[in-house]
């Protein structure tokens, strides 16, 4: 009987700690050229920075969706990094309603790049429930600029990140939750006039974010966001470099985004990592290097 009450209140104080979380990566199939959309070297990155943190438990499946119909049993979070838009792995056969019943019991999400974009007809409404916002065709766009991420909000996310500067393909002018409701912005930066150089188009530009841009208004590129239930969602839409995650600060948002999501504690200093330029070249997907 004491040993029973014992192991209860060992039980109870590990869950308190936010000990034994599970986080579920999932690396889509190789995509872009040499060092770009580098899904599985990426994934496999960040659960190496993980490795070091108490109680999280971490799995990568890579090349696609999971076979296993077993692999997120026991998910307190789940990581989705792959291509978006109708070729979207969650839009098919149906794993958006897999996803959906880990949604229900209040499992996190965090969609990385490519990942935010699913389509209008499919998805985005469950993107808006999950995680807050999507990248919704002929309204965001995906330029290629350098964003001054100058000030940062107190959150968690962003415990131990310093102000920074980097170029990536930052999508922006994302579809969010009407009145931002349970959204904290955590990424954000006043867009250059030149990522509206390009026509008008799907990806490119349209008037709303033609208005927005000329007027500076800031372009939030990350978010996290709280559902109802308890549940959590974190956008980031940058990444398409592979080699942007030496970035300590870039890749520490994203670190600590994962634990917030699976309702871990983030540390003081946010989660500490190193990574070198031979971690980079770990487990990059072969691609024809003349692309």
């Amino acid at each position: 009987m004491k040993l029973a009450l014992i192991l209860s209140v060992v039980a109870l104080t590990l869950a308190a700690s936010g000990a034994n979380k599970k986080i579920v990566f999932v690396a889509g199939t190789p995509s872009h050229g040499p060092g770009e959309h580098e899904y599985r070297a990426g994934c496999l990155l960040l659960q190496k920075c993980l490795r070091g943190v108490p109680g999280i438990e971490t799995v990568v499946y890579s090349n696609g969706w999971p076979k296993d119909a077993a692999a997120f049993d026991g998910a307190d979070a789940v990581v989705l990094s792959m291509d978006g838009g109708g070729q979207h792995a969650l839009l098919q056969n149906g794993h958006l309603q897999q996803i959906g019943a880990l949604m229900d019991k209040g499992v996190g999400l965090a969609a990385i790049h490519w990942t935010v974009e699913v389509t209008k007809d499919k998805g985005e409404k469950e993107f808006l429930d999950w995680i807050g916002g999507a990248y919704e065709i002929d309204w965001s766009v995906n330029p290629t600029w350098t964003a001054d991420f100058a000030t940062l909000p107190e959150h968690p996310i962003t415990r131990g990140v310093k102000p920074f500067t980097i170029k990536d393909e930052w999508y922006f002018h994302m579809r969010f939750r009407e009145g931002m409701k349970g959204i904290t912005p955590i990424l954000a930066a006043v867009a250059p006039d030149t990522t509206m150089d390009r026509p008008d188009g799907p990806h490119s530009g349209n008037p709303a974010v033609r208005e927005a841009v000329k007027n500076h208004e800031p372009a939030i590129v990350a978010w996290a966001y709280e559902r109802p239930n308890g549940g959590r969602g974190f956008g980031f839409t940058g990444a398409h470099y592979h080699n942007n995650w030496g970035n300590d600060n870039f890749r520490k948002v994203v670190l600590n985004a994962i634990l917030w999501i699976a309702n871990a504690d983030v540390p003081p200093d946010g989660v500490e990592s190193v990574v070198t330029e031979e971690d980079l070249q770990q487990n990059l997907d072969p691609k024809a290097r003349n692309r």
